[in-house]
């Protein structure tokens, strides 16, 4: 009714305009508000946004937006300049509301988006927890991690094969150098092939990748060097097979049967090819050990294999078997952060379902 009676004497609406620095952002941008008459909505067909870098210089067109809107974002802004907004709402040709800013907005670089600021807070805490246990790590070698199974019993799968007098195939699955769980697996080898040196065991391991080919040969290469016996490597029996998935598979099984390996180690990502692979090794009577960060792949080595490492398992390998103090100090910090995380998610489910927002509040702030 305002608006009818403004048009009827012939009056334009005014505009209440804000214009100030976007927060949380790298600077080049101001964030113009403005308040419209509900009645107003209907009848605009347009919205003119005028800019202008002091009182009374003449302002110019930046912006037509043909809805309704209330806010817009100027990203053409630059950073330390003032800048002044005007915003005039059209009814097709009739100019039926105007309003501009009392003040001059300048648009600022932020050091701190304060969006982040659960991200600083779970950093610090985090950096507390890593500081301090390497240096508990650095002082107590057997700083305690529980016991993983699978890498418990590397030591009993390569001394089986040895006693029966048969080689073990180490098999990294179809990942690339470049992927975690393949540099997880070279870990694994790494003791692996510490363990074949010392036992005077025979480790064969057939590589989908060319690169993972090289990185396994000089893994296993350091292994029996650190053992003592470096005149047991054998780089020809870490070879490239094949970077065909189901080509691979059956390479590998019949290395497999042919060979009649004692252990069979399953270490790396894994697909379809997983349970083909298990399934060969165990109809062969040898002790698998088998490990990947594949998710759909899990169910079936946990069926057929006798030792599985499950996901972070792998990760922590590393840690586990060299007892190097950056890396327990690492998966003991890691592992106190999540503790962490897991609590506050549940107090503040817990919060949120019982209507205490106190939590959300809080960070809303920011």
């Amino acid at each position: 009714m305002k608006l009818i009676l403004l048009l009827f004497l012939g009056q334009v609406a005014p505009v209440e305009v804000r214009a100030f620095d976007t927060p949380y952002d790298a600077g080049g941008s101001i964030t113009i508000i403005w308040e419209m008459d509900t009645a107003w909505v209907a009848k605009v067909s347009r919205i003119g946004i005028f800019r202008a870098s002091a009182p009374g210089l003449q302002d110019s067109l930046i912006e037509t937006l043909y809805k309704p809107d209330s806010v817009y974002v100027d990203n053409s802004a630059k950073d330390n300049v003032p800048y002044y907004y005007r915003i005039v709402v059209y009814s097709d040709d009739t100019l039926i509301a105007e309003g501009k800013t009392a003040s001059a907005a300048v648009s600022t670089q932020q050091w701190f988006n304060g969006k982040r600021l659960s991200v600083l807070i779970i950093l610090i805490i985090y950096t507390v927890f890593l500081l301090y246990f390497i240096m508990r790590a650095r002082t107590n070698k057997n700083l305690y991690i529980r016991k993983i199974a699978g890498l418990e019993a590397i030591d009993e799968a390569v001394g089986r094969s040895t006693e029966m007098g048969r080689p073990i195939v180490y098999i990294m699955g179809l990942g690339y150098i470049s992927d975690i769980p393949t540099v997880a697996s070279l870990a694994i080898l790494k003791r692996v092939a510490y363990k074949a040196a010392e036992y005077n065991a025979e480790v064969v391991v057939p590589c989908y990748d060319p690169i993972v080919m090289v990185a396994a040969q000089e893994t296993v290469k350091e292994g029996f060097v650190e053992a003592g016996r470096p005149d047991l490597y054998k780089e020809s029996d870490i070879y490239y097979l094949t970077s065909d998935q189901f080509g691979y598979a059956a390479g590998v099984d019949g290395i497999m049967m042919r060979q009649k390996p004692g252990a069979v180690f399953l270490q790396g990502y894994f697909y379809a090819e997983s349970l083909i692979l298990a399934e060969t090794g165990h109809s062969i009577g040898a002790i698998q050990i088998s490990g990947t960060t594949a998710v759909t792949q899990l169910p079936f080595f946990i069926a057929s294999t006798d030792y599985t490492l499950i996901g972070e398992e792998m990760y922590a390998a590393s840690a586990y078997l060299s007892r190097d103090a950056l890396s327990l100090g690492t998966i003991k910090g890691e592992d106190y952060i999540k503790m962490i995380l897991v609590v506050v998610i549940l107090i503040g489910a817990l919060m949120e379902s019982a209507g205490i927002r106190i939590l959300t509040d809080f960070f809303s702030i920011f």
